[in-house]
């Protein structure tokens, strides 16, 4: 986290509050998110492409499960209360 430059209190706490202060918090905060930003370590297009495949198959896969389980069920209801 960065440190507040000013040293007295009191200037902090009217820098702190109204309109300026508020400006001023948020040029602080944009500027603090630029630094983590730069921190960010991105996958590559391969490992983009290789997961979002994979989450793909497995939401395939899930459905198709899900699905069978489903009408299984159905069936079985039906055959209890036929």
């Amino acid at each position: 986290m960065a440190k507040d430059k000013t040293k007295d209190p009191a200037e902090q706490t009217q820098q702190a509050t109204g309109l300026i202060g508020k400006i001023g918090e948020l040029k602080t905060f944009f500027e603090e998110s630029k630094v983590e930003i730069k921190k960010v370590v991105w996958p590559t297009r391969k490992e983009t492409v290789t997961t979002c495949i994979a989450v793909l198959v497995l939401v395939l896969v899930m459905s198709l499960f899900l699905g069978i389980v489903d009408l299984g069920f159905s069936k079985i209801i039906e055959a209890i209360l036929s």
